[in-house]
Protein backbone atom coordinates (compact mmCIF):
# COMPACT_ATOMS: atom_id res chain seq x y z
CA UNK A 1 0.00 0.00 0.00
CA UNK A 2 1.19 3.52 -0.70
CA UNK A 3 -1.29 5.33 1.54
CA UNK A 4 -4.03 4.35 4.00
CA UNK A 5 -6.89 6.01 5.87
CA UNK A 6 -6.74 7.14 9.50
CA UNK A 7 -8.71 9.44 11.77
CA UNK A 8 -6.32 12.21 12.81
CA UNK A 9 -7.08 14.56 15.71
CA UNK A 10 -5.23 17.87 15.87
CA UNK A 11 -5.54 20.92 18.10
CA UNK A 12 -5.51 24.31 16.46
CA UNK A 13 -6.10 27.52 18.42
CA UNK A 14 -7.53 25.49 21.33
CA UNK A 15 -10.03 23.79 19.05
CA UNK A 16 -10.07 20.11 18.12
CA UNK A 17 -9.99 19.33 14.42
CA UNK A 18 -10.84 15.78 13.36
CA UNK A 19 -10.13 14.61 9.82
CA UNK A 20 -10.05 11.30 8.01
CA UNK A 21 -6.71 11.60 6.23
CA UNK A 22 -4.44 9.61 3.96
CA UNK A 23 -1.23 8.63 5.79
CA UNK A 24 1.91 6.77 4.76
CA UNK A 25 3.67 4.03 6.70
CA UNK A 26 6.50 6.44 7.51
CA UNK A 27 3.96 8.61 9.35
CA UNK A 28 3.47 5.88 11.95
CA UNK A 29 5.47 5.92 15.21
CA UNK A 30 8.18 3.38 15.94
CA UNK A 31 7.38 -0.17 16.99
CA UNK A 32 8.42 -3.74 16.25
CA UNK A 33 5.05 -4.75 14.80
CA UNK A 34 3.36 -3.39 11.68
CA UNK A 35 -0.32 -4.34 11.82
CA UNK A 36 -3.14 -4.26 9.32
CA UNK A 37 -6.02 -3.25 11.58
CA UNK A 38 -9.29 -5.14 11.16
CA UNK A 39 -11.34 -3.59 13.99
CA UNK A 40 -11.09 -1.04 16.75
CA UNK A 41 -13.76 0.20 19.16
CA UNK A 42 -14.97 3.47 20.65
CA UNK A 43 -14.35 3.79 24.39
CA UNK A 44 -14.94 6.62 26.85
CA UNK A 45 -11.25 7.50 26.75
CA UNK A 46 -11.46 7.73 22.94
CA UNK A 47 -14.33 10.17 23.32
CA UNK A 48 -12.17 12.25 25.67
CA UNK A 49 -9.31 12.12 23.17
CA UNK A 50 -11.64 13.58 20.54
CA UNK A 51 -12.73 16.48 22.75
CA UNK A 52 -10.95 19.78 23.40
CA UNK A 53 -10.81 19.41 27.17
CA UNK A 54 -10.55 15.64 27.43
CA UNK A 55 -7.18 15.78 29.15
CA UNK A 56 -5.94 12.36 27.99
CA UNK A 57 -3.92 13.17 24.84
CA UNK A 58 -0.24 13.90 25.49
CA UNK A 59 0.53 15.72 22.23
CA UNK A 60 -1.02 16.44 18.85
CA UNK A 61 -1.58 15.32 16.17
CA UNK A 62 -2.79 11.89 17.32
CA UNK A 63 -4.66 8.94 15.85
CA UNK A 64 -7.07 7.87 18.64
CA UNK A 65 -8.28 4.36 19.33
CA UNK A 66 -7.12 2.76 22.57
CA UNK A 67 -7.57 -0.77 21.28
CA UNK A 68 -7.24 -2.71 18.05
CA UNK A 69 -7.33 -6.19 16.59
CA UNK A 70 -5.49 -7.00 13.42
CA UNK A 71 -2.97 -9.07 11.50
CA UNK A 72 0.80 -8.71 11.73
CA UNK A 73 2.24 -7.61 8.39
CA UNK A 74 5.87 -7.34 9.49
CA UNK A 75 7.60 -8.19 12.76
CA UNK A 76 10.97 -7.35 14.29
CA UNK A 77 10.23 -9.48 17.35
CA UNK A 78 10.70 -13.24 17.57
CA UNK A 79 7.41 -13.76 19.47
CA UNK A 80 5.37 -12.67 16.45
CA UNK A 81 5.35 -13.67 12.81
CA UNK A 82 3.67 -12.19 9.75
CA UNK A 83 0.13 -13.53 9.65
CA UNK A 84 -0.38 -13.64 13.43
CA UNK A 85 -3.69 -12.22 14.60
CA UNK A 86 -3.19 -10.01 17.63
CA UNK A 87 -5.04 -7.76 20.05
CA UNK A 88 -3.62 -4.58 21.61
CA UNK A 89 -5.27 -2.57 24.38
CA UNK A 90 -4.11 0.13 26.76
CA UNK A 91 -0.56 1.34 27.39
CA UNK A 92 -0.10 4.51 25.32
CA UNK A 93 -2.21 3.39 22.37
CA UNK A 94 -4.44 6.19 21.13
CA UNK A 95 -3.27 8.78 23.68
CA UNK A 96 0.50 9.12 23.28
CA UNK A 97 1.02 6.65 20.41
CA UNK A 98 -0.99 6.45 17.18
CA UNK A 99 -3.90 4.09 17.86
CA UNK A 100 -6.53 1.87 16.31
CA UNK A 101 -8.62 4.31 14.24
CA UNK A 102 -6.37 3.61 11.28
CA UNK A 103 -6.11 0.97 8.58
CA UNK A 104 -2.51 0.32 9.65
CA UNK A 105 -0.72 0.69 12.98
CA UNK A 106 2.78 0.16 14.32
CA UNK A 107 3.19 -0.75 17.99
CA UNK A 108 5.80 -2.10 20.43
CA UNK A 109 5.71 -5.89 20.61
CA UNK A 110 5.47 -5.66 24.41
CA UNK A 111 1.94 -4.26 24.03
CA UNK A 112 0.60 -7.06 21.83
CA UNK A 113 -1.07 -10.34 22.68
CA UNK A 114 -1.79 -13.15 20.24
CA UNK A 115 -5.52 -13.52 19.74
CA UNK A 116 -6.61 -16.50 21.85
CA UNK A 117 -8.34 -19.44 20.23
CA UNK A 118 -12.09 -19.03 20.56
CA UNK A 119 -12.23 -15.35 19.60
CA UNK A 120 -12.42 -13.71 16.20
CA UNK A 121 -10.90 -10.27 15.69
CA UNK A 122 -14.40 -8.78 15.55
CA UNK A 123 -15.37 -10.48 18.81
CA UNK A 124 -12.15 -9.28 20.43
CA UNK A 125 -13.12 -5.68 19.69
CA UNK A 126 -16.72 -6.13 20.79
CA UNK A 127 -15.03 -7.05 24.06
CA UNK A 128 -12.18 -4.52 23.69
CA UNK A 129 -10.80 -2.42 26.52
CA UNK A 130 -14.24 -2.21 28.14
CA UNK A 131 -14.70 -5.98 28.17
CA UNK A 132 -11.13 -6.51 29.32
CA UNK A 133 -11.83 -4.16 32.23
CA UNK A 134 -15.05 -6.04 32.96
CA UNK A 135 -13.21 -9.37 32.95
CA UNK A 136 -10.60 -8.06 35.38
CA UNK A 137 -13.42 -6.87 37.64
CA UNK A 138 -15.29 -10.18 37.67
CA UNK A 139 -12.01 -12.06 38.16
CA UNK A 140 -11.18 -9.99 41.26
CA UNK A 141 -14.56 -10.79 42.77
CA UNK A 142 -13.99 -14.50 42.15
CA UNK A 143 -10.40 -14.48 43.42
CA UNK A 144 -11.48 -12.71 46.59
CA UNK A 145 -14.12 -15.23 47.48
CA UNK A 146 -17.40 -13.75 46.20
CA UNK A 147 -19.44 -16.76 45.06
CA UNK A 148 -22.85 -16.90 43.36
CA UNK A 149 -24.39 -18.50 46.45
CA UNK A 150 -23.27 -15.59 48.66
CA UNK A 151 -26.01 -13.31 47.37
CA UNK A 152 -26.67 -10.77 44.61
CA UNK A 153 -23.98 -8.55 43.12
CA UNK A 154 -24.56 -5.06 41.76
CA UNK A 155 -23.19 -3.60 38.52
CA UNK A 156 -23.38 0.20 38.30
CA UNK A 157 -23.43 2.09 35.01
CA UNK A 158 -24.69 -1.18 33.60
CA UNK A 159 -25.65 -0.01 30.11
CA UNK A 160 -22.14 1.26 29.37
CA UNK A 161 -19.38 -0.78 27.76
CA UNK A 162 -17.76 -2.08 30.95
CA UNK A 163 -21.06 -2.52 32.78
CA UNK A 164 -22.77 -4.37 29.94
CA UNK A 165 -20.01 -6.93 29.53
CA UNK A 166 -19.55 -7.31 33.30
CA UNK A 167 -23.26 -7.99 33.76
CA UNK A 168 -23.26 -10.54 30.94
CA UNK A 169 -20.17 -12.33 32.26
CA UNK A 170 -21.43 -12.46 35.84
CA UNK A 171 -24.86 -13.72 34.78
CA UNK A 172 -23.23 -16.44 32.67
CA UNK A 173 -21.19 -17.54 35.70
CA UNK A 174 -24.35 -17.96 37.76
CA UNK A 175 -24.38 -14.76 39.81
CA UNK A 176 -27.67 -13.03 40.58
CA UNK A 177 -26.97 -9.70 38.92
CA UNK A 178 -28.64 -6.41 39.83
CA UNK A 179 -27.98 -3.39 37.65
CA UNK A 180 -28.02 0.34 38.29
CA UNK A 181 -28.77 2.65 35.35
CA UNK A 182 -30.17 6.06 34.59
CA UNK A 183 -31.68 4.91 31.29
CA UNK A 184 -35.28 3.80 31.79
CA UNK A 185 -35.59 2.77 28.13
CA UNK A 186 -32.76 0.21 28.41
CA UNK A 187 -34.33 -2.16 30.93
CA UNK A 188 -35.15 -4.83 28.35
CA UNK A 189 -31.59 -4.63 27.06
CA UNK A 190 -30.29 -5.31 30.57
CA UNK A 191 -32.67 -8.20 31.12
CA UNK A 192 -31.38 -9.67 27.87
CA UNK A 193 -27.90 -9.71 29.42
CA UNK A 194 -29.19 -11.76 32.34
CA UNK A 195 -29.87 -8.97 34.84
CA UNK A 196 -32.51 -9.95 37.41
CA UNK A 197 -33.14 -6.62 39.14
CA UNK A 198 -32.81 -3.03 37.95
CA UNK A 199 -32.25 0.02 40.16
CA UNK A 200 -32.65 3.63 39.11
CA UNK A 201 -29.42 5.60 39.18
CA UNK A 202 -30.94 8.00 41.70
CA UNK A 203 -31.26 5.24 44.30
CA UNK A 204 -27.47 5.26 44.69
CA UNK A 205 -26.34 8.70 43.51
CA UNK A 206 -27.24 10.40 46.79
CA UNK A 207 -25.34 12.17 49.55
CA UNK A 208 -25.65 9.35 52.08
CA UNK A 209 -24.78 10.22 55.66
CA UNK A 210 -24.92 6.62 56.83
CA UNK A 211 -21.65 5.06 57.90
CA UNK A 212 -23.24 1.62 57.48
CA UNK A 213 -26.39 0.66 55.59
CA UNK A 214 -28.36 -2.53 55.05
CA UNK A 215 -26.15 -5.33 53.77
CA UNK A 216 -27.61 -5.75 50.29
CA UNK A 217 -24.79 -6.97 48.03
CA UNK A 218 -22.23 -9.76 48.25
CA UNK A 219 -20.09 -7.76 45.84
CA UNK A 220 -20.24 -5.04 43.23
CA UNK A 221 -18.64 -3.88 40.01
CA UNK A 222 -18.65 -0.08 40.00
CA UNK A 223 -18.20 1.74 36.70
CA UNK A 224 -19.38 5.13 37.97
CA UNK A 225 -17.49 6.33 41.07
CA UNK A 226 -18.45 9.50 42.92
CA UNK A 227 -21.67 9.50 44.96
CA UNK A 228 -22.66 6.12 43.56
CA UNK A 229 -19.58 4.38 44.92
CA UNK A 230 -19.81 6.31 48.21
CA UNK A 231 -23.41 5.13 48.69
CA UNK A 232 -22.67 1.59 47.55
CA UNK A 233 -19.81 0.72 49.92
CA UNK A 234 -21.91 0.88 53.13
CA UNK A 235 -24.37 -1.59 51.51
CA UNK A 236 -21.81 -4.37 50.94
CA UNK A 237 -22.20 -7.53 52.99
CA UNK A 238 -19.61 -8.60 55.55
CA UNK A 239 -16.42 -9.66 53.76
CA UNK A 240 -17.72 -8.46 50.40
CA UNK A 241 -15.74 -6.97 47.53
CA UNK A 242 -16.17 -3.98 45.22
CA UNK A 243 -14.16 -3.73 42.00
CA UNK A 244 -14.01 -0.08 40.90
CA UNK A 245 -12.98 1.09 37.44
CA UNK A 246 -14.97 4.21 36.54
CA UNK A 247 -15.41 7.89 37.31
CA UNK A 248 -18.22 9.06 35.05
CA UNK A 249 -20.07 10.03 38.25
CA UNK A 250 -17.08 11.86 39.70
CA UNK A 251 -13.65 11.13 41.14
CA UNK A 252 -14.33 12.05 44.77
CA UNK A 253 -15.12 9.46 47.44
CA UNK A 254 -17.00 10.60 50.55
CA UNK A 255 -17.51 7.97 53.26
CA UNK A 256 -16.24 6.63 56.56
CA UNK A 257 -13.86 3.75 57.24
CA UNK A 258 -16.57 1.72 59.00
CA UNK A 259 -17.42 -0.60 56.08
CA UNK A 260 -13.74 -1.60 55.99
CA UNK A 261 -13.02 -2.00 59.71
CA UNK A 262 -16.38 -3.33 60.90
CA UNK A 263 -17.54 -5.40 57.93
CA UNK A 264 -14.13 -6.22 56.47
CA UNK A 265 -15.09 -5.28 52.93
CA UNK A 266 -12.47 -4.73 50.22
CA UNK A 267 -12.34 -2.02 47.57
CA UNK A 268 -10.18 -3.11 44.64
CA UNK A 269 -9.10 -0.73 41.92
CA UNK A 270 -9.16 -2.05 38.36
CA UNK A 271 -6.53 -0.71 35.94
CA UNK A 272 -6.75 -1.95 32.37
CA UNK A 273 -4.15 0.43 30.93
CA UNK A 274 -0.88 -0.79 32.46
CA UNK A 275 -1.95 -4.28 33.62
CA UNK A 276 0.91 -6.76 33.26
CA UNK A 277 1.05 -9.29 30.45
CA UNK A 278 0.44 -12.25 32.77
CA UNK A 279 -2.82 -10.71 33.96
CA UNK A 280 -3.74 -9.72 30.40
CA UNK A 281 -3.17 -13.22 29.08
CA UNK A 282 -5.29 -14.75 31.84
CA UNK A 283 -8.15 -12.30 31.26
CA UNK A 284 -8.19 -12.83 27.49
CA UNK A 285 -8.08 -16.61 27.92
CA UNK A 286 -11.13 -16.36 30.16
CA UNK A 287 -12.85 -14.03 27.68
CA UNK A 288 -12.31 -16.62 24.95
CA UNK A 289 -13.71 -19.34 27.20
CA UNK A 290 -15.70 -19.29 30.44
CA UNK A 291 -16.21 -15.52 30.41
CA UNK A 292 -17.25 -15.20 26.76
CA UNK A 293 -20.70 -13.55 26.76
CA UNK A 294 -23.20 -15.66 24.81
CA UNK A 295 -24.75 -12.65 23.05
CA UNK A 296 -21.70 -10.71 21.85
CA UNK A 297 -23.32 -9.49 18.63
CA UNK A 298 -26.23 -8.07 20.61
CA UNK A 299 -23.81 -6.01 22.69
CA UNK A 300 -22.48 -3.98 19.78
CA UNK A 301 -23.11 -1.57 16.96
CA UNK A 302 -20.70 -1.47 14.01
CA UNK A 303 -19.66 1.82 12.42
CA UNK A 304 -17.11 3.16 9.94
CA UNK A 305 -14.22 5.53 10.50
CA UNK A 306 -16.28 8.56 9.45
CA UNK A 307 -18.84 7.93 12.20
CA UNK A 308 -16.38 7.83 15.11
CA UNK A 309 -16.63 11.52 16.06
CA UNK A 310 -20.41 11.36 16.22
CA UNK A 311 -20.26 8.28 18.43
CA UNK A 312 -17.73 9.99 20.68
CA UNK A 313 -20.24 12.77 21.27
CA UNK A 314 -22.93 10.25 22.16
CA UNK A 315 -20.58 8.66 24.70
CA UNK A 316 -19.73 11.97 26.34
CA UNK A 317 -23.44 12.74 26.73
CA UNK A 318 -23.98 9.41 28.51
CA UNK A 319 -26.35 8.21 25.80
CA UNK A 320 -24.46 5.14 24.60
CA UNK A 321 -25.53 1.52 24.98
CA UNK A 322 -23.20 -1.46 24.99
CA UNK A 323 -20.21 -1.44 22.67
CA UNK A 324 -19.45 0.31 19.38
CA UNK A 325 -16.85 -1.26 17.10
CA UNK A 326 -15.10 0.40 14.17
CA UNK A 327 -14.53 -1.71 11.07
CA UNK A 328 -11.35 -0.73 9.26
Amino acid sequence: MSTFRALVIDKRHNEIVAETKQLEIDDLPEGELLIQVAYSSVNYKDALACSANGGVVKSYPIVPGIDLAGTVIASENERFQAGDQIVVTGYGLGVSHYGGFSEYARVPAAWALKLPSGLSMKEAMIIGTAGFTAALSVYELQQNGVRPEDGPILVTGATGGVGSVAAAIAAKLGYEVAASTGKADKHEYLRGLGVKRILAREELAVDSQRALDKQLWAGAIDCVGGKTLSSLLPQIQYGGVVAASGLTGGSELSMTVFPFIIRGIRLIGIDSVMAGMEKRSKAWELLAGDYKPPMLDELCEEIGLEQVIGQAGILLKGQSKGRTIVRL
